[in-house]
């Protein structure tokens, strides 16, 4: 059985982790297989949006080490880097530069880079029973793979410090109010759920959505003036697809919109 599950059903691509005996702690392997599914979803047109989830009773244990190609030879300096920059950061960026909505359904416990994994997606939905565990400080570590930019991006650097800090388990429904999950919905129904949001997403007009996900994943790191230049220049862009026509006629016309994806 692969590591990864892999369909395409109704315009959404589902990219299912598949370790459920590691509690999902993601390889080598296994990441570089997401990666290349995400640069799919973005190049295909019959791809609307994205969901990953997991098998089992955890989301993603974090990293698993023992999973990465040999490395040969003395450490030296600049070895950790590079691996977190080619490894760690590289799949989060996947993740938040996908040109398609991507919606993280979290089956269960979320730690490391397994909870940057979900925090990375544009809407997080979690079933009741996922947690979400900043456990770097608990092994000594540094947070890699984004924790420190996502974070305070969501929940203010004061929490954000609190939960790099202390590594305690945030349950699903404080999650929520905390502003890092979108909604927590009973375990049996996280698929369901995950099912519709997705596929309304892929009944949108898609290159709308990717503009307006480059803006917000942007806002907070650029001035006003910048970013009302981007939103200008995405608006333009954006006019000259036929979804953006259909749009605008269904409005004048009084008609739902019926939008195709280009």
């Amino acid at each position: 059985m692969p590591d990864v599950l892999h369909s395409v059903e109704n315009g959404v691509s589902w990219i299912t982790l598949n370790r459920p005996e590691a509690m999902n702690a993601v390889t080598w392997d296994q990441r570089e297989r997401i990666i290349a599914l995400l640069a799919d979803a973005s190049a295909d047109p019959s791809v609307r949006a994205v969901v990953i989830t997991a098998t089992g009773r955890g989301f993603c244990a974090g990293a698993d080490l023992r999973g990465g190609p040999a490395a040969g030879g003395e450490r030296v300096a600049g070895d950790v880097s590079r691996m977190i920059r080619q490894g760690a950061q590289r799949f989060i960026a996947a993740v938040m530069d996908c040109e398609k909505p991507v919606v993280a359904a979290v089956n269960g416990t979320a730690a490391g880079i397994g909870a940057h994994l979900a925090l990375a997606c544009d809407l997080v939905l979690a079933a009741e029973s996922a947690r979400f565990v900043e456990v770097f400080a608990r092994r000594g570590l540094v947070p890699d793979g984004g924790g420190a930019y996502l974070l305070p991006r969501l929940v203010g650097p004061q929490r954000a410090k609190e939960l790099l800090f202390f590594g305690d388990a945030v349950p699903a429904a404080e999650a929520c109010a905390m502003g890092l999950v979108n909604r927590v919905v009973p375990a049996d129904e996280l698929p369901k759920t995950a099912r519709a949001w997705a596929e309304r997403l892929a009944q949108g007009p898609t290159r709308a959505l990717a503009l307006t996900k480059q803006l917000v994943n942007a806002s907070l790191d650029t001035d006003r003036a910048t970013a009302f230049a981007a939103e200008a220049t995405a608006q333009e862009l954006n006019m000259t697809t036929r979804d953006a026509r259909e749009g605008v006629a269904a409005f004048v016309e009084r008609r739902e919109a019926t939008y195709e994806g280009r």
